[in-house]
């Protein structure tokens, strides 16, 4: 009988427990989403943290915002892509980081 007590007092506690240990999202960087559209930003700079873009999906996330002649991607250090590109017939230094936010050098 006690086993049975114990059994079903544990089962309940890990089935409730969880529930009340929820902690909010991490918010330390700009809205902390991810782009969902091109041409959306969070962020007017671009954000540092990981980035699992290939070089291939950098050039078209940037051609998506409408730039063209996009050459010399290279990722830095902090995880953005940084290359050069065209846009309006202007020739600028642009960014992509992990968020999928495009940027032109201010």
């Amino acid at each position: 009988m006690n086993r049975k007590i114990l059994l079903l007092l544990t089962a309940t506690s890990l089935l409730a427990g969880p529930s009340f240990a929820q902690n909010p999202p991490a918010t330390d960087r700009p809205n902390n989403n991810a782009v969902n559209s091109s041409g959306q930003n969070n962020s007017n700079k671009p954000v540092s943290g990981a980035n699992s873009f290939t070089e291939g999906q950098a050039k078209s996330k940037i051609e998506e915002a409408g730039y063209t002649n996009v050459t010399a991607l290279k990722k830095d250090g902090s995880g953005v892509w940084r290359g050069k590109a065209s846009k309006g017939g202007a020739s600028t230094n642009v960014s992509l980081d992990f968020q999928g936010n495009v940027n032109a050098a201010k």
